[in-house]
């Protein structure tokens, strides 16, 4: 298959694209990275490292490197002390498995060059919820006519008071040309511009209608699209015998905005994807044995609709246009920065045979006061491991395997809908991750 032919495969591919590990971020990306925690800024042995470390490319030689991983994230919400007013409930997301399609090509056109080419899911955020989990017809609001409630439907209602199934669905594809420079024998550079494609649903949320600059554009108004462009660049050096630094930064991506939704995200429907760095070091403990540590700064504060509280919603009631959904400075799902470390650790089992696992952690960025707008989005997730190994095939050729599992993590806190009824209501959003992959490579 030609390289512009297997590209847009891949982004055809893009609408099964789904992650939500580090935040919304995928915690690696390469087989070779996701099976030691995803750490990769300071390891050289995978044309992926435009999508961590574009630098590295510049020690990766003459390869080639297509897979697929197999996402599994498990979401459940919940609400108690709300039963007299028929507001209880819980329900388990749908949509449960995803095929995450990736690859990457590096050439070296001189002893001092490199370019490449990395195809990869960013990450992304999918639940799909059931409807009908309040059926009491009155339990958002009365059905006497338009205007009477929180929601003037007839129920039954799903756990954010729309009608019909709730959730949304969003994913993030980015093509990343490369180019790297080694600047001294040890030494390089690299630099990718990123160009990335997004597609965005929501459903079911209805009932936020009233706080929105534009009240047809919050729900139900199938998918949107959205492209835009970024920049990353990276350092990487072989600092003495055994022992290698990295480090890598991605600028905030400039997104256009989803048109359909310019009444549910703040900015009328703006949705950048934030800037991001890391800084890794890499040792070898023996002739055998990788070890890899690694810092990842996840900036979510640089886009509005993600990070923006959700509490704004109260400014809207108060009159404030600005802080309602879809205005200049509109309520968001209150996501902070994070703070991700990676541990990762590679052995050389055999000639033929090399063996990783790693561990990463995560800060959630849900904070408890915007538990009820994250029933849409539970990123809740923070300890991760992960296993893998390469086995070659022939002098040039290789398959290799990695395996993730996020272990459960909720957020209880009290409700929004408090506000309207005053019940001192909780709600619960939980998730669990597993991953399954493989990937073919070879060296030409």
């Amino acid at each position: 298959m030609k390289l512009k032919q297997l590209v847009l495969a891949l982004a055809a591919a893009a609408p099964f694209v789904a992650h939500a590990t580090d935040g919304y971020f995928s915690h690696g990306y390469g087989m070779q990275a996701k099976g030691m925690g995803g750490a990769s800024t300071a390891v050289a042995e995978s044309a992926f490292g435009a999508a961590s470390n574009p630098a590295t490319m510049a020690f990766a030689g003459d390869r080639w490197e297509i897979g697929v991983d197999l996402f599994s994230p498990w979401r459940k919400a919940s609400r108690t002390g709300g039963a007299m007013a028929g507001l209880d409930g819980s329900v388990d997301s749908g949509s449960n498995y995803f095929a995450v399609p990736e690859f990457a090509i590096n050439r070296m056109v001189s002893p001092t060059m490199s370019v490449g080419l990395t195809v990869y899911g960013n990450g992304g955020m999918n639940t799909d919820y059931d409807g009908g989990q309040l059926p009491s017809p009155g339990a958002c609001g009365p059905a006497t006519g338009p205007g009477t409630g929180f929601n003037p439907q007839p129920g039954p209602y799903n756990l954010l008071c729309g009608t019909g199934s709730l959730g949304v669905d969003l994913m993030q594809l980015i093509i990343a040309p490369s180019v790297a420079f080694k600047v001294a024998p040890d030494h390089a550079i690299g630099i990718a511009p990123l160009f990335a494609y997004q597609r965005f649903e929501a459903n079911g949320v209805d009932a936020f209608a009233g706080f929105s600059t534009s009240p047809g554009d919050v729900s139900n108004r199938g998918y949107d699209n959205s492209t835009g462009y970024g920049v990353r660049v990276g350092y990487y050096g072989r600092i003495a015998p055994g022992f290698a630094l990295g480090a890598g930064y991605a600028s905030k991506m400039s997104m256009s905005e989803f048109d359909k939704y310019k009444g549910l995200f703040a900015e009328q429907g703006g949705f950048d994807i934030p800037s991001h760095w890391s800084l890794a070091a890499t040792f070898h403990a023996s002739p055998t044995t990788l070890v890899t540590a690694e810092y990842q700064r996840i900036n979510y504060s640089d886009v509005a609709s993600v990070s923006n509280p959700s509490s704004l919603l109260g400014n809207c009631l108060s009159g404030d246009a600005s802080a309602c959904l879809g205005g200049s400075n509109g309520a968001g799902f209150g996501w902070q920065d994070i703070d991700v470390f990676k541990l990762g650790v590679q052995w050389q089992a055999s000639p033929t045979m090399t063996l990783r696992a790693g561990y990463n952690l995560s800060d959630n960025p849900i904070r408890d006061e915007d538990v009820t707008i994250n029933i849409l989005a539970p990123g809740v997730v923070r300890h991760h491991i992960t296993v893998g190994g390469t086995w070659k095939l022939d002098s040039a050729s290789a398959v290799t395997v990695a395996a993730m599992y996020a272990f459960n993590n909720d957020v209880e806190a009290p409700s929004f809908f408090n506000n309207f009824a005053p019940l001192g209501m909780t709600e619960k959003i939980e998730m669990y991750q597993y991953a399954i992959g493989v990937q073919y490579s070879t060296r030409f």
